[in-house]
């Protein structure tokens, strides 16, 4: 199969024409309508609330595709398309290399990235996105927007995200141990969805993260605390 890297560069070669101009007004229209129709308090366009709400510009990003999404019952596409786009992205380095390359002009970009989301099969939702993005420069913050997208998919599924970092990795026993601690923090509804990572420099203890709430239990935040008592001045 044709790698991601490999449409973009077609793309972008194709669009830097002379007649690449009228391309730009036309795809600088639609996005222009695609950001009107998300900000207007018309019955028509009204936002569609998310779950929960994820703050920063990548959260108002990532709120704002959730309620396209939402109208075109296109959420899990949607998510399918940002998670395949993150793994590439993850994968071969040329792929965000080409979405951040400053000597791309963004119009230029926004008409390719369109393209190409087209050439892929990616949801009309998607490419708006991409193509939204690349206009006003902002195709390097795509990976925090995925995440902050399937913190609220998560959420949307009833998933509640909680990481927690340990010095050591967990054990099956440990695990299981730990997800049913972690449990009477749910609703009836919820599941919980538990990522665990591993940092040595915790030295022990843990650190946990579910929800909004965030626990720091690790050894190495104890022995800062007692390190911080002792050099204060007696």
């Amino acid at each position: 199969s044709v790698k991601l890297s490999e449409h973009l560069e077609v793309a972008v070669v194709r669009k830097n024409r002379p007649e690449v101009a009228q391309i730009k007004m036309a795809a600088t229209g639609k996005l222009s309508l695609l950001t009107r129709q998300l900000s207007t308090s018309s019955a028509t366009a009204q936002l569609v609330k998310p779950p929960i709400q994820v703050f920063g510009l990548e959260g108002r990003y990532a709120c704002a595709l959730y309620s396209a999404a939402s109208k075109t019952k296109s959420l899990e596409a949607v998510e399918k398309d940002l998670k395949s786009l993150q793994s590439q992205m993850r994968a071969d380095p040329n792929v965000r290399d080409l979405l951040v390359n400053p000597t791309i002009k963004r119009s230029l970009k926004a008409a390719a990235m369109k393209d190409v989301a087209t050439k892929v099969k990616f949801n009309a939702a998607t490419g708006n996105l991409l193509g939204l993005l690349a206009e006003n420069g902002r195709l390097g913050r795509l990976e925090g927007i995925t995440n902050a997208f399937s913190l609220i998919m998560a959420a949307d599924r009833g998933e509640v995200v909680c990481e927690v970092k340990t010095a050591k990795p967990l054990d099956d026993s440990q695990r299981k141990q730990l997800e049913g601690a972690l449990k009477a923090f749910l609703k009836p509804n919820q599941s919980i969805q538990l990522t665990a990572k591993v940092d040595p420099s915790l030295i022990g203890g843990m650190i946990v993260s579910i929800g909004d709430k965030y626990v720091d239990m690790s050894v190495a935040s104890k022995i800062k605390k007692y390190t911080d008592i002792i050099a204060v001045p007696v």
